[in-house]
Order: C-alpha cells, then sequence, then structure tokens
C-alpha cells in the first residue's frame, strides 16, 4: 500500500522531552497516554499557524520487539481510516517516520477514555450502547464491511454529553476472515469473542461480544484489567448479582450479547441497536421477564409459546375459574417451570 507520509524526516527527539516536529507543522502540548510493552505513546498537538488540535501516535518497533506484521497493522488501519467518514471516529490526517519509530496523526476528540475509573448512571450506560452500535452499524454498511476486533474501554471515548467516539482501528478485519492461533496477543483477554479465541471466522456478531463486555465492565465498575472477576469457570459471564437492580430485560439482552456460541448473538449491531432501544434499564419487571431472563435461550421460546397460549385462554375466557392476573399464575405453576430449574421463581411468584 502506498502511504502519503514524510518519509526520512530528521526530526530530533532530546531525552526526556517531548518531540519536535515543528518542521512538520505540529507542535506537541503533552503526553496523552503511553503503553511501554506495545512500544506506544500517544500526544496531543497542536497544528501550527491554526487552531486544529491533533492526536499523534508514536509506535517504536525498536523498543516494543515488533516487527514487519507490526508495521502492516498500522499500514492496515491507516488505510481503513482513509475510507471512513463518520463524526464519531476520528479523522486519519497524516503519517510520518524516522528510523525505528512511525507516527500517525489524527483527529483529537475532546473525550476522556472509559478506561479511566468513571462511574455512571445505568440508563448513561444505555446511551453509551446506542452510540456505540449506531457506529458498528456504519462499519458494518460498509463494502466489505468492518469489524473493529478490540473494542474495550480504552478504546471508547465519551465526552459530556454522552457521545461515543471509536478508536484504534489496529485490528480491523472483514467478516469471514479466519485469525491465526499466533495472533492471540493481539486482542483483549475478556473482551476477545470466542471464536476469535480459536481462529474460527469472524462475523457481525464478533465486535457485539468485545461490546457487550465492556457495558458489563461499566455496570459493575470493573476495570478491564479485572475482567476475569466476572467470568465463571465456564467461562461464561457472571454478573447479575452485582447489579440486582437492572431490569432482567436488559439483563437478557446483555446476556445475548455476551452468548460464547455466536450464532446465539444478535445477528449484527441494527438487530441488536433495534432491541436495545425499547428497553428500560433500570425498573421492575413482570413475572414473564423475570422467568424468561433466567432460561437459557433454548428454551425461551417454549416458555413464550406457553405464555402466549395461556394468555389467549385467558382472553378467549375457557380457563376456569382465572381471576386477572391468573394467566401468569398459571404459567408459572405449569410443568415446564419446574422442567427448568425455577422452582424458587414459582414459589416466589405463584405463593406455592
Amino acid at each position: 500500500m502506498e502511504l502519503d507520509m514524510h518519509n526520512g524526516y530528521k526530526g530530533v527527539i532530546p531525552l526526556n522531552h517531548h518531540p519536535d516536529f515543528s518542521e512538520l507543522g505540529y507542535q506537541v502540548i503533552t503526553e496523552l497516554g503511553r503503553n511501554r510493552e506495545g512500544g506506544r505513546i500517544t500526544y496531543l498537538a497542536n497544528v501550527l499557524n491554526s487552531n486544529q488540535q491533533v492526536v499523534i501516535k508514536e509506535f517504536c518497533f525498536a523498543r516494543a520487539s515488533a516487527d514487519l506484521s507490526g508495521v502492516k497493522a498500522y499500514e492496515r488501519e491507516i488505510k481503513i481510516l482513509q475510507q471512513l467518514n463518520h463524526s464519531r471516529i476520528p479523522h486519519y490526517v497524516d503519517c510520518f517516520e524516522i528510523p525505528g519509530i512511525f507516527y500517525m496523526v489524527q483527529e483529537y476528540k475532546n473525550a476522556p477514555s472509559l478506561g479511566l475509573k468513571r462511574s455512571f448512571h445505568p440508563e448513561e450506560i444505555k446511551q453509551i450502547a446506542l452510540s456505540i452500535l449506531e457506529i458498528l452499524v456504519y462499519l458494518q454498511k460498509q463494502v466489505p464491511s468492518i469489524i473493529h476486533r478490540d473494542i474495550k474501554p480504552e478504546n471508547i471515548l465519551v465526552d459530556e454529553q454522552l457521545n461515543a467516539y471509536l478508536v484504534d482501528f489496529g485490528l480491523a478485519r472483514i467478516p469471514g476472515a479466519k485469525i491465526a492461533l499466533s495472533s492471540f496477543v493481539a486482542g483483549t483477554p475478556g473482551f476477545m469473542p470466542p471464536e476469535e479465541q480459536f481462529g474460527h471466522s469472524l462475523t457481525e456478531a464478533s465486535d457485539l461480544y468485545s461490546l457487550g463486555a465492556t457495558l458489563i465492565c461499566l455496570l459493575t465498575n470493573t476495570r478491564s484489567a479485572e475482567i476475569g472477576k466476572l467470568i465463571d469457570d465456564n467461562y461464561r459471564f457472571n454478573f447479575q448479582k452485582l447489579v440486582p437492580y437492572i431490569n432482567p430485560r436488559f439483563r437478557s439482552w446483555l446476556m445475548r450479547m455476551v452468548e460464547r456460541n455466536r450464532k446465539r448473538r444478535y445477528a449484527n449491531a441494527a438487530v441488536a441497536l433495534k432491541a436495545l432501544q425499547p428497553i428500560q434499564v433500570v425498573g421492575t419487571a413482570t413475572a414473564i421477564d423475570t422467568l424468561v431472563s433466567t432460561i437459557k435461550p433454548r428454551k425461551r421460546a417454549t416458555v413464550l409459546g406457553l405464555a402466549t397460549v395461556v394468555t389467549l385462554a385467558a382472553v378467549g375466557g375457557t380457563l376456569m375459574s382465572c381471576q386477572p392476573g391468573d394467566a401468569v399464575r398459571q404459567l408459572l405453576e405449569a410443568r415446564e417451570c419446574q422442567g427448568f430449574n425455577l422452582s424458587s421463581i414459582c414459589q416466589e411468584q405463584t405463593g406455592h
């Protein structure tokens, strides 16, 4: 790929000081972040003779034990960013290099990362989810569609109006691409969908798993590095007791986002977005909501079908001795309830 970069830039990086990019038209203001293991440093800079601010990402291959594959990753990120035009994906601006160090310049968004310790009300977390899903819908409408592959709190910026921005497209792929087992370290443990961990083909549902894991971290005030505390011995998320005030419908939506089997997740971002929009995050649930949210997805259809039959029968007056609310009671007293190991819920809802 041909890159429009300032090859052979001879700028000097003084020891213990910010690099001097004045010859290229940038003045570094401050350091925004540092990843020593990855050999990456991020700077905030002014564009000289303008009011524009940019982010300059430094990739030091000499310090990061990186090889040609690392260089290709940043070339791929630039190629993807050049074809995107979304207000909540920072635009690519420029790139340049010096021996052993590569720099990429992007639009600056005045919004902190979710990787910082921040607390949000559950309804605010829903707004963040909707905002990210809108970006994913845009990415999945591209031809070919784009899978981000590294959605996590550190790669999501959120401003004061709860607008979310998605950054770091260095691992992005197209659907159907298989991931080599040797690239495990490329993703982030706990946020990678199972299909990626085992080198299977990615789908438009792959990013949904990572987003679901991110939202669960926000709801439970869990740092990314501690996400393992939310995953049980069966490698499934187990966080329900930490957020008892969450509406079961929202909890059910989240659990479908992080289904280990990608075929049981929402098919794509558009479907997940539509499903989330009408859900109230905090609030009481009906008996049906409570029942359905505790059942594994494969068995929900059976219970919902049973609920429909009971409800229709109640409306038609064919249920004997039914008083208002008895339709739900008869549903919960049915054999299926016991068959799903929900005796505690049956007792709670029916009093039997």
